[in-house]
């Protein structure tokens, strides 16, 4: 009896250290003493260049699937079946990244892209990459840069995600359990090297360039709704139209709206950009009423870029989408709402842009980066990367790397914020509502547009990192009583890091900014 609880004991050991070690490997920092911290202040006008690419990131989905209960779940339990496209005996599935856990990959509806804008000074040369995609973690951004030859000349890499919610996971968190990744390691590997690929060609591309501003604060107002207390938007339309200086070609245009890319909501099983993709079809190709051009497009690769999504920032089932030629009216999750949806923002991006309010043909570019660490205060998250769930490793005991810059271009000027920024924090209203977990005034004033110079503000969401909602600390409710006189707590706190996140963000950005408005 003795050698065997010996025997058992050494197993249980084993057991614990191999767990111990796990869990150790997970947490490893994946990028020891690396920073991104830049800071070049330029206020010589210089002549620009532009240059912008497209490449597709669509994945395969060699798997077809019968939903027998119409759940939108990949459950054989359920009496799901499946067409083993590829014959390897296996179902392949792609897991769908932004509601629930299961969601395979039925197809694909339209591709999915890494667009890329390059804009230079001959001093300073930055690349804007948006992917369509839920987010992608700051290790990864760290990993494409590290692959970016020096001799592109590229100064500093900013990389977005429209953070549509009918593509594949790149962040983990959607796999077919709670307990399992989502990510397909050789689909992240393909999308690293397109995201490089199309820096490159961007680069490439570089063509002295006047870029034309305009935008449209208010006309996008209807296509979404504010999901929770206080009712404050990112609505606004900011554009950028590249034109090449030498020959008069539209080189590209930057579109930056803020809004959840889930118009087409949980059913759906098709690979999409959401609306996105519509939005950028239709500022490149034009609108059309049938078969009939009803506007026309600029031409050009559009690059649409996402904003303040937190609050949250969504085009609802509850919200009816006109089509802005037929006045046909949608309200239930389709394609055809979502074509609408995006036809509505394009029309809207395509009139601005006939009468820019600036052209700018010579500016310094002025660029700020800072690297942040984060504590995890998230039980979830803290299993989450534990268990390898999410793959980003920390940098002390749950703590994770991030970073926000800012930059300016003659009277352009820009915020970039890791996550799901609450609108509030960026326009003002952020509010000290009675229920609130912490008895404080709000911590995040003045608002970071406040703090910007210039009339064009841009604040890019989900840039170089998705670590969630950013929830203002005066507004954080986890515990009961609830604020707004709710029955329970609402959903930004379960996928935020924690309180401290917003009061560390907003800090930070006050701090950059004021350095760059020197």
């Amino acid at each position: 009896m003795k050698k065997f609880f010996k025997a058992l004991g050494w197993i249980v050991l084993v057991v614990i250290i191999g767990i111990v070690l796990w869990v150790h490997s997970n947490l490893k920092d994946r990028n020891p003493g690396y920073k991104a911290d830049l800071k070049i202040l330029n206020a010589n006008p210089a002549p620009l260049k532009a240059g912008f690419a497209a490449f597709p990131i669509t994945p395969e989905v060699p798997d077809r699937w019968v939903d027998k209960n119409n759940d939108a779940e990949y459950n054989p339990k359920d009496g799901d079946t499946f067409t083993d496209g590829n014959g390897n005996g296996v179902f392949d599935g792609v897991w769908i990244a932004g509601f629930g856990n299961s969601r395979a990959a039925n197809g694909v509806h339209d591709d999915v892209w890494a667009r890329t804008m390059v804009i230079d000074d001959s001093k300073t040369r930055l690349a804007i990459v948006v992917l369509d995609a839920i987010g992608f973690m700051n290790d990864d951004i760290i990993d494409i840069r590290g692959r970016l030859p020096h001799d592109s000349g590229v100064t500093y890499t900013i990389v977005t995600s429209t953070h549509t919610h009918e593509s594949a996971d790149l962040l983990g968190l959607w796999g077919n359990s709670h307990f399992k990744s989502g990510i397909n390691k050789k689909y992240l590997e393909y999308v690293k090297t397109q995201v490089v690929k199309s820096v490159l060609t961007a680069v490439k591309n570089l063509r002295p360039a006047r870029l034309e501003v305009s935008q449209d604060l208010t006309g996008a107002l209807p296509l979404a709704i504010d999901t929770r207390k206080p009712e404050v938007f990112d609505s606004g339309l900011r554009l950028i139209k590249a034109v090449d200086k030498e020959n008069g070609a539209i080189l590209g245009s930057l579109v930056a709206w803020a809004d959840h890319p889930e118009t087409l909501w949980s059913d759906n099983l098709l690979i999409s950009s959401d609306f996105c993709h519509y939005v950028r079809e239709g500022v490149e190709k034009g609108l059309f009423k049938g078969d009939s051009l009803a506007k026309p497009g600029i031409g050009g690769v559009c690059v649409y870029i996402n904003g303040a999504v937190g609050g949250l920032m969504t085009t609802h089932p509850r919200l009816t989408i006109k089509d802005p030629f037929t006045e046909k009216e949608f309200k239930e999750p389709t394609f055809e709402k979502t074509e609408a949806q995006g036809k509505q923002l394009a029309l809207l991006a395509l009139n601005a842009m006939e009468k820019p309010e600036e052209k700018i043909d010579s500016a310094g570019i002025s660029l700020i980066v800072r690297t942040i660490f984060l504590p995890i205060d998230n039980i979830m998250f803290e299993l989450g990367t534990s268990m390898g769930v999410l793959d980003r490793g920390t940098t002390g005991w749950m703590k994770m790397r991030s970073e926000v810059s800012a930059f300016k271009i003659g009277p352009l000027s820009f915020a970039t914020v890791p996550g799901e920024i609450y609108p509030e924090i960026l326009n003002g209203g952020v509010e000290a509502p009675e229920g609130q977990d912490f008895k404080i005034s709000p911590v995040e004033v003045p608002s970071v547009r406040e703090l910007m110079q210039g009339k064009y503000k841009f604040v890019f969401g989900l840039a170089n990192d998705e670590i969630g909602y950013i929830v203002p600390k005066s507004q954080w409710d986890v515990k009961a009583p609830f604020t707004y006189k709710k029955d329970g707590a609402p959903y930004g706190e379960e996928n935020s890091l924690g309180s401290e996140t917003a009061p560390t963000l907003h800090k930070n950005l006050k701090e950059i900014l004021g350095e760059l408005n020197q």
